[in-house]
């Protein structure tokens, strides 16, 4: 066997093992509950149950937006083994803005820019063990960020 023929085989060996988990992550993606206009639709494709409102989540956003297509959020869980935290806008042309998983140990704590359509609530849903807590924010949006 040729150096250079080797060394092709070896690359494309090593491009196969590094490309492999992104592969998994994408199979991983829950499309349908990206793509859905309903909250309820969306909690569905992702499985979430019965929530219990919760005073242990904290959602720091702005209460009046001046621009819908960037709306910082913060959202911080008190509730003990927080696994994963969903953020939805029901007001959006899609209702889940974002689903975030923590493992274990990890602070269950996020900050990031959503785009809203309109006024609408921020809502987050979080599970710990079997159960599942929510809150929710109103948000006013002055100027349209999803046009």
């Amino acid at each position: 066997m040729q150096r250079r023929d080797f060394l092709k085989i070896l690359s494309g060996a090593v491009l196969a093992l590094i490309l492999q988990p992104i592969g998994v992550l994408a199979a991983a993606w829950n499309k349908a509950a990206f793509e859905t206009v309903k909250i309820n639709d969306a909690k569905s494709n992702l499985t979430i149950g019965q929530e219990t409102p919760s005073n242990d989540i904290d959602i720091v956003a702005p209460d009046r937006a001046e621009n819908g297509a960037i709306v910082q959020i913060e959202i911080t869980s008190r509730i003990p083994n927080t696994e994963e935290i969903s953020v939805f806008v029901e007001n959006n042309p899609t209702a889940l803005i974002g689903h975030f998983v923590f493992s274990n140990g990890a602070l269950p704590q996020l900050v990031t820019r959503i785009k809203m359509a309109d006024t609408s609530d921020v809502k987050v849903i979080v599970k710990a063990g079997n159960n599942y807590y929510s809150a929710a924010k109103n948000v006013v949006v002055l100027e349209n960020g999803c046009g």
